[in-house]
């Protein structure tokens, strides 16, 4: 028995998960699969769109910033649906240290953004117990929305082209320059910049923009970047899909923390980079979309009948798990080795 940090992998959710998911309902539209976002309810004329994640907040990047964070950790995977989200049910778990005041500035935080986009809360759970920050609870997001709505997280279809936003590995090189920037080993000003991409990693404006255009599929790019999102993505669709490395732009900041970490930018998590397929006769359509929200869209590769994912012409496989997480542990040891 083997075990590893991060989600479990594709063959012990075959086994395991997939065939066990309690009752069958016909109003289940769209079920659990490994690599895809969201589940689909079928409720009388509509659709509800549902998202399950756990919370995560790292008060080291302060903790208003950290609860805005793990809040649009939780509501990108509805939106990718193309139906914004609209209702959150969320745990909070927090450590048994924790004050009154950074308690309620966490939530105030979160409470604020939910306002500002349209998202009510219907029910949660908030205690203290003997746990530790990042990981604090759990989340489910809701979005209800009309069936011609939904963007299905299987539709990459055969002559698609593949869109991506921002840039690999920008979420892990934002998190580490904000919380061990003093470790890198890299220039201060390189630090404030990658530090300055947490404010991205979010794909809600920007996958409810890029669904203004018919596209087919959506995905965010988390564990395991876009090389593991573009391997889910093909794999959900049963399609090929072709991408150029020269199409792919690292921006020096990331690819400076990255380096400096032994990290490759392509299979590390990288909330906020959404995927998108396309119909290549509407991509430009959905790339003006995201451009007017001056948000940067690249066309990387395209999507064939076959199978898997090739980069340059050389076939890639999913990560399996993000070496992100293994780099984390290491850093947070020798932070805390070093604190007086």
């Amino acid at each position: 028995m083997t075990s590893q940090i991060g989600k479990i992998d594709a063959e012990f959710f075959a086994q395991h998960l997939s065939p066990n998911l309690g009752a069958d309902d016909d109003a289940v539209t769209v079920g659990p699969q490994y690599g895809v976002d969201f589940g689909v309810l079928s409720i009388g004329g509509q659709r509800l769109v549902v998202s399950a994640d756990p919370v995560s907040v790292n008060p080291g990047v302060g903790i208003e910033r950290a609860g805005r964070l793990a809040l649009h950790s939780v509501l990108s995977d509805v939106a990718v649906s193309g139906v914004p989200p609209s209702f959150l049910s969320i745990t909070l778990v927090l450590p048994a240290s924790a004050r009154d005041d950074t308690i309620a500035a966490l939530w105030d935080a979160m409470a604020t953004e939910c306002e500002r986009l349209g998202v009510s809360v219907v029910t949660g759970h908030t205690a203290r117990q003997d746990v530790s920050f990042p990981w604090i609870g759990g989340a489910t997001a809701m979005g209800v929305g009309d069936p011609a709505e939904i963007v299905r997280p299987d539709g990459a279809t055969a002559g698609d082209t593949v869109l991506m936003t921002h840039s690999p590995g920008a979420e892990v090189a934002g998190l580490f320059a904000a919380l061990f920037g003093d470790h890198l080993d890299v220039a201060d000003d390189t630090v404030e910049r990658a530090d300055a991409r947490l404010e991205d990693t979010t794909v809600v404006g920007d996958a409810c923009a890029a669904a203004s255009a018919p596209v087919t599929a959506m995905h965010d790019a988390t564990e395991c970047g876009i090389q593991g999102a573009l391997v889910e993505l093909a794999t959900a669709a049963g399609v090929s899909i072709s991408v150029s490395s020269d199409a792919v732009p690292v921006p020096e900041d990331v690819s400076a923390v990255c380096a400096d970490l032994g990290l490759d930018p392509w299979q590390v998590s990288s909330r906020g980079t959404l995927l998108v397929t396309v119909p290549e006769a509407h991509a430009d359509t959905a790339m003006a979309a995201l451009d007017a929200r001056n948000t940067p869209v690249a066309a990387i590769g395209t999507v064939s009948e076959g199978s898997g994912v090739t980069v340059d012409g050389t076939q890639v496989v999913h990560p399996g798990s993000d070496p992100a997480w293994t780099v984390f542990s290491a850093l947070q040891r020798d932070a805390a080795a070093r604190s007086p």
